[in-house]
């Protein structure tokens, strides 16, 4: 029985010290000290400037939400009670506005899939898939190529 817990024993202090020599060369991205808080990143200004004199920005893939190509920076936060992209963006201010109108996915109610007459509330914080383009170089190189749509 001891010579069993000896040779345990003894194969895992060989294992951890071979592990320990295998990662020691092994380095954060982030450099060797990676218990620091991270830097906080820049504040970038959003590309566009008042809705409505912008291109419409290309999806990057199918299925995508389309990126807000005007700036955000005086809208009013989105509330239960309120939506200010909906003043645009409505079905009813849609072509008042000259503004894309929201998709029909916005009124199916995700629960059933059965249509409603409002838009659904799973879907009243836009902001959360659809987000303002900003100026900002890629953060690691990359050879990606979007979605091209077929003609």
């Amino acid at each position: 029985m001891k010579r069993t817990v000896t040779i345990v024993a003894v194969l895992t202090t060989a294992l951890l010290l071979g592990c320990a020599q295998q990662f020691a060369g092994i380095k954060s991205m982030r450099g060797d000290d990676v218990a620091a808080a991270d830097p906080a990143a820049p504040i970038r200004d959003y590309k566009g400037e008042k809705p409505g004199l912008q291109q419409k920005v290309a999806r990057t893939f199918e299925g995508q939400p389309p990126v807000i190509p005007h700036a955000v920076t005086n809208f009013d936060e989105i509330t239960l009670e309120e939506n200010q992209c909906m003043s645009c963006h409505s079905r009813e201010k849609s072509k008042e506005k000259n503004a894309p109108v929201v998709g029909d996915s916005h009124f199916l109610d995700p629960a059933t899939g059965k249509t409603l007459a409002k838009m659904s509330m799973a879907r009243h914080n836009c902001v959360q898939c659809h987000v303002p383009q900003v100026d900002a170089p890629p953060l690691v190189e990359n050879k990606f190529v979007g979605y091209q749509k077929q003609r």
